[in-house]
């Protein structure tokens, strides 16, 4: 029997979903284990997966079926209506974007996300600026053309991409109100926490038993090692596809807690993609609903659950077997006050949440002035740096500490940005719904049993795949439209705690 259209158009997005699978393979392997000098012809490699996934998309076939499927569209069930859309879109965006210009980007990313490592490495912007250049060039003129097919702006058209449906009106709208109450929260959190000494944990402590009790953690938590890894790079991440999760961090000797946490935070990421309709696997609908859902994962796991005093009291024997270690300084209080101390700090992925939303509207601030040219990038640390300090008293010494400590410009993830702050915003939000309709929540989370947490976000969250636009499954979720009210109400209660 002869295949429908749709049916056909399953096949295609099937093998194009393979595709990207080997591509994040790749893009891992070079991140944790790629020998360095490797970086131009895995350049080569990766450029030419996404040749073909863009050949794929944009073919004539895909559109003719795309055509006859949407007209004969009547039978197909809601989630196959679903997919048909997000096929449509996927076809739309590839299409406004050449492919010389896809086979140039990969490329110059490829390159250039090497010359960061060595750049960041050595703490000197000067090896990476050219090849940042490139790539600001390479995206400017993606993002206008992308604006032009879609009826978006230029950043609206990058933002769409990684957070469909999310707009800069919301995200400006959602910055304005967070960045009104920041600066007096920030200072008298600050000023509260003087008044609360609290006891630095000190000592050597192996990467290796890091590691064991990250892994004990990740289990119980649900992660399939049988479907994924955990690794160590230069910048933590969460890469592979569901049936093959990738996971990385980075481990310090004389710090226990910010390695742990970094593993939590991507556990999310990874518990989010694992999660995902099985039965939608390899289409549009079967992915992530976009990166601020997926930061919403991420953050709720690590900075709402586990910085906070259930969890606390969950892992505290699991530090001491694993490290050998007692006192004071290991009590649960001691251990909250320090996940939760809110200093004026230069790294985006140390920072608290109080301050973790300064870090975010500076990158797209400049963002956006790099690729309007408004900012030229030979000028970037300087305005990096001024910056920072006005808004956190804080001054870089030093390029690494300042405008390369992220990956995301090398690799070409401009809008990708915002998506952490609206992620924060739209933990809040689920968060106090899951609260209201789960009220014995802290006792499970306390005792170790996190299945009634993970019950209520596959239901409300991870059984939508992509069906649903970031604003419809906010809306879907927890009843209210993206507002940063719940996230205010949720950090003024946990940092202003008398």
């Amino acid at each position: 029997m002869a295949l429908s259209p749709y049916q056909q158009l399953e096949q295609e997005f099937r093998r194009l979903h393979a595709f990207r699978g080997a591509a994040s393979v790749l893009r891992w392997d070079a991140a944790v284990m790629m020998p360095r000098g490797s970086a131009d012809l895995r350049g080569e490699q990766l450029a030419a997966i996404e040749m073909e996934t863009h050949s794929l998309v944009t073919s004539p076939r895909v559109s003719r079926l795309l055509d006859r499927a949407e007209a004969n569209a009547q039978g197909l069930e809601a989630w196959q209506i679903a997919n048909l859309r997000e096929m449509r879109r996927e076809r739309d965006h590839a299409i406004a974007t050449p492919q010389n210009l896809v086979s140039r980007l990969a490329k110059a990313t490829s390159r250039a996300e090497i010359k960061w490592i060595e750049a960041r490495q050595k703490s000197d912007f000067a090896l990476f600026a050219p090849h940042l250049e490139e790539v600001v060039a390479l995206i400017r003129d993606k993002a206008a053309l992308l604006g032009k097919a879609l009826n978006l702006s230029p950043y609206d058209a990058l933002v769409d991409e990684f957070s469909p449906g999310l707009r800069v009106a919301e995200i400006d709208s959602v910055f304005t109100t967070v960045g009104r109450r920041l600066p007096g929260l920030i200072h008298e959190a600050i000023d509260l926490q003087a008044k609360r000494p609290l006891l630095e944990i000190t000592g050597r402590f192996a990467p290796a038993k890091q590691r064991q009790l990250a892994t004990e953690l990740m289990k119980t938590l649900g992660f399939q090692f049988e479907h994924g890894r955990l690794d160590e790079s230069e910048h933590p991440f969460t890469g592979g596809v569901p049936g093959d999760i990738r996971i990385t961090t980075r481990f310090s000797s004389n710090d226990v807690l910010t390695g742990l946490m970094g593993v939590l935070h991507e556990a999310g990421h990874a518990l989010y993609d694992n999660a995902l309709p099985e039965a939608w696997r390899g289409q549009p609908v079967g992915r992530d609903a976009g990166m601020a859902v997926q930061e919403s994962q991420s953050l709720l796991l690590e900075m709402l659950i586990c910085r906070n005093r259930p969890f606390l009291r969950y892992l505290k024997p699991l530090l001491e077997k694993t490290f050998g270690v007692a006192g004071p300084e290991w009590e649960v209080e001691n251990l909250y006050r320090l996940l939760t101390r809110v200093r004026r700090s230069l790294i985006r992925v140390d920072a608290d949440e109080v301050t973790y939303p300064v870090h975010i509207v500076l990158r797209y601030e400049l963002e956006n002035e790099l690729l309007s040219g408004e900012l030229k990038v030979k000028d970037l640390p300087e305005a990096w740096n001024t910056r920072i300090e006005d808004r956190l008293g804080v001054r870089p010494a030093n390029d690494a500490e300042g405008c390369l400590q992220d990956v995301h410009w090398a690799v070409g993830s401009f809008g990708y940005f915002p998506s952490y702050a609206i992620g924060a915003v739209i933990a809040g939000q689920l968060y106090e719904r899951l609260r209201a309709e789960r009220p014995e929540l802290d006792q499970e989370i306390a005792a170790g049993q996190f299945s009634g947490l993970f019950d209520w976000l596959r239901e409300n969250v991870h059984a939508v795949g992509a069906s649903l636009s970031t604003p419809d499954l906010i809306m879907n979720a927890t009843g209210k439209p993206l507002s940063a009210a719940a996230w205010l109400r949720y950090v003024e209660a946990k940092y202003l705690e008398e």
